[in-house]
Order: C-alpha cells, then sequence, then structure tokens
C-alpha cells in the first residue's frame, strides 16, 4: 500500500514511476501523467535507447477520438476500482512533445490521430490511469517499456523512481471506506440554524476527507431524517456559478433542516461529479465549445458520472442514521443508499433556478442521466 501512495503523489508532482504488471507477468513500463508532462520528463522516459512512447487513454477518451465503439453510459468495468474496461494504448510517432500528447490526451486542442496506433492497454498502464483518477488528474499517462529481451533496459531499483505493482495500485483504489472513527468534530452556527455541528470523515487512503453537517438538536429531528447528499462544488456553493444549481441546492437543503426541526447534509469531495476541479474546469471549456456537461467530460476521459456513495452510507452508519427522507432528484443516490442498507423511506425533490447558462446542464441530467428534473425545466427561465 505503501508503494502506491507513494506513486500517486509522484505522480501529482510530476515525477515518473515504475509499474510492474504483478507476480504473473515480466511487463515492467516507466510512465508518468500526462497534467504537468514536461520536456525533462519525456526525456527521462525515452532514455539514453530513445526508448518509443506510448500515450494510455481510457476506453471514453478513445471513442471521443473516433477509434472505438462508445461504452455504456456511464460503465464502469469494477465499482470498487474504478476500472474502465476498454482502456488503450496508442504508440507516438516522431518528435513527440509535451504540448502534442496534452492535445491527444485531453481533447482541448486540434489533434493529429494519424500518427498513433492503437493496442489494448497493459496491466501496468491501466494502473497508472487507475493513479490519475485516484489523485484527480487527467486519465492519460505516457509510458516506455523497460523490458527488453527480459532485462530492465538500464533501469535500476536505487535510481530513486518509485517502483509500483499493479495489484498494489488495485489494492489501493479499493481501500477506499470511510475511517469507522471520524477525525474531529465541532459546533459551527450557521444562518439558517444556530445550532449545527460539523463531523470530518476521512476515508481510509488517506486522498479525501468529506464532512457530516448536523443541523438542529438530534432529539427534535424528524422520523424519517431530512438527508441530503451533496457533492462539493465550489464554483457554484462558494461563488454562485450560474452553470448549475448546485449552491440554489444547497441552500435549499439547508432551509429545508431548520424548517423540518433538523437534519444532515453529507459534504462529499466529489466535485466535478467525482473528476475534480481541475478537470471540472476543461470540461466547462468544453461546454463552451458546444458539448453539454456528459460528453465534455468523456472527451476528457471520464465516464458520465465517477461518483460513488459508499462513503455517504459509512457516514450515516456512523451516525446511527438508517431511515431518512431524500433530498434529491438523483435515482443514483436512492440506489446506491439503498443498496448499502439505508432505508430511504421518502424523497423530497430540491429545485434551482433556471437561467440561460445552467438550462443545457439541467437538460442533459435528464436526458442523459434521468434525472428527476421535469417540473425544473418547465420552468420559467430567469434573464431570458
Amino acid at each position: 500500500m505503501h508503494e502506491a501512495e507513494r506513486g500517486l503523489f509522484d505522480l501529482r508532482r510530476g515525477r515518473p514511476i515504475r509499474v510492474t504488471g504483478g507476480p504473473s507477468s515480466d511487463e515492467t513500463v516507466l510512465l508518468a501523467a500526462v497534467e504537468g508532462l514536461t520536456h525533462a520528463t519525456l526525456g527521462q522516459l525515452r532514455g539514453d535507447a530513445r526508448r518509443p512512447l506510448r500515450l494510455a487513454v481510457t476506453h471514453h477518451r478513445a471513442h471521443a477520438m473516433g477509434l472505438t465503439p462508445a461504452p455504456p453510459m456511464g460503465h464502469i468495468a469494477d465499482r470498487t476500482t474504478g476500472v474502465h474496461t476498454g482502456d488503450v494504448s496508442l504508440s507516438l510517432s516522431g518528435e513527440t512533445t509535451p504540448d502534442a500528447v496534452w492535445s491527444l490526451s485531453s481533447g482541448l486542442d486540434h489533434a493529429d490521430r494519424n500518427r498513433v496506433a492503437m493496442g489494448a492497454a497493459s496491466i501496468a498502464e491501466i494502473g497508472g490511469l487507475t493513479l490519475t483518477r485516484l489523485g484527480q488528474l487527467l486519465p492519460a499517462v505516457v509510458s516506455v517499456s523497460l523490458r527488453q529481451d527480459g532485462a530492465r533496459d538500464g533501469e535500476s531499483a536505487e535510481d530513486g523512481i518509485a517502483t509500483v505493482t499493479a495489484d498494489q495500485i488495485q489494492a489501493l483504489a479499493a481501500n477506499n471506506r470511510v475511517e469507522v472513527t471520524y477525525v474531529s468534530d465541532g459546533p459551527v452556527p450557521l444562518e439558517e440554524a444556530e445550532e449545527a455541528r460539523f463531523v470530518c470523515f476521512r476515508e481510509a487512503n488517506g486522498i479525501l476527507e468529506h464532512v457530516a453537517i448536523l443541523l438542529g438538536v438530534r432529539e427534535d429531528w424528524p422520523d424519517p431524517v431530512p438527508v441530503r447528499l451533496h457533492s462539493a462544488c465550489l464554483t457554484g456553493d462558494l461563488f454562485g456559478s450560474l452553470r448549475c444549481d448546485c449552491g440554489q441546492q444547497l441552500r435549499g437543503s439547508l432551509r429545508v433542516f431548520a424548517a423540518r426541526g433538523g437534519g444532515v447534509l453529507l459534504y462529499l469531495a466529489q466535485e466535478g461529479r467525482g473528476i475534480g476541479l481541475g478537470n471540472k474546469l476543461r470540461a466547462y471549456t468544453l461546454q463552451q465549445q458546444g458539448l453539454d456537461t456528459v460528453d465534455a467530460d468523456c472527451t476528457l476521459g471520464f465516464g458520465a458520472d465517477e461518483r460513488r456513495y459508499d462513503a455517504a452510507v459509512e457516514m450515516l452508519g456512523y451516525l446511527h442514521i438508517n431511515r431518512i427522507q431524500l433530498l434529491t432528484n438523483n435515482p443514483e443516490k436512492v440506489r446506491a443508499l439503498q443498496a448499502g442498507g439505508i432505508d430511504v423511506a421518502d424523497r423530497l425533490p430540491l429545485y434551482g433556478t433556471l437561467n440561460r447558462h445552467n438550462l443545457p446542464y439541467v437538460k442533459a441530467k435528464v436526458d442523459r442521466a434521468g434525472h428527476w428534473l421535469t417540473e425544473m425545466l418547465s420552468g420559467p427561465i430567469r434573464g431570458k
């Protein structure tokens, strides 16, 4: 586990790592994340032997490039690890630059697809892609094979480069339960309710932290307990972005809790439907070019919705809450909580206000993800 954690943080720092295929494979690759890729890193990957470069991307990105059929909507091969099926590896010919690799990986710029030959991503390359997703980086890695005639082509275990096995990476990806005990808690009076307490939780792999916000006195909470699962949205929650309805839903849920005598808001560190703030801003750029929110995420290499709700189930279990009224328009949240043993006794819709900026976003949630927002779409558009 320790080696995989170091590999994750080295990729986030822009450093290359060595990934092996595991006990049943003699495959070893040296790879680096495309995000933050530099000429120096490319030179380090190539080495004196000028090893051929490969670019590994997800099935979603390969489809956006016109190289593969579309994966099923929102499909993830393994709900535990988050690994996509059909990840591909592209050979890079010619004098490859960081800008050229970025264009090919992201969809944000025009890319020359004629320079690539496609094959299935190797176990080690898939491991690298898994680490980029865990680190909320663009899901793409550049790699070179270190196995030539059974040798490591001059690489040394003493070169300071982290070595990780594919099995260690998968173990890290699977080990993402919320700790059974909270990290800390404290009173935080809010405008909507002076009686409020924030409880901080940390996932077992140490990567993400989530917060449960308890409003009102527990003894006065109604039955079922009003609960909102809210994925973090910096742009909407804090700055009032007009591109989404997140901030309005957040504040609306707090008003519901105050009116009902209390409730619980689980604030989940799943920015941009689980792709992270940096990638969400990239998706906004693609939306500005005409893509809807789902296609923008898939063009970057992600699924339609990368979020999971295991953490929410664990948090509710810690808080001894098992019967709830869920404030949501998302059927997947209802399904996930019920599958986790939570009794969703009732559902309360939660609508924001339509405007010309968030109308495509809301339509995509209805048409592409089946969210219950038809009534919101039938309402007036502010500022039209």
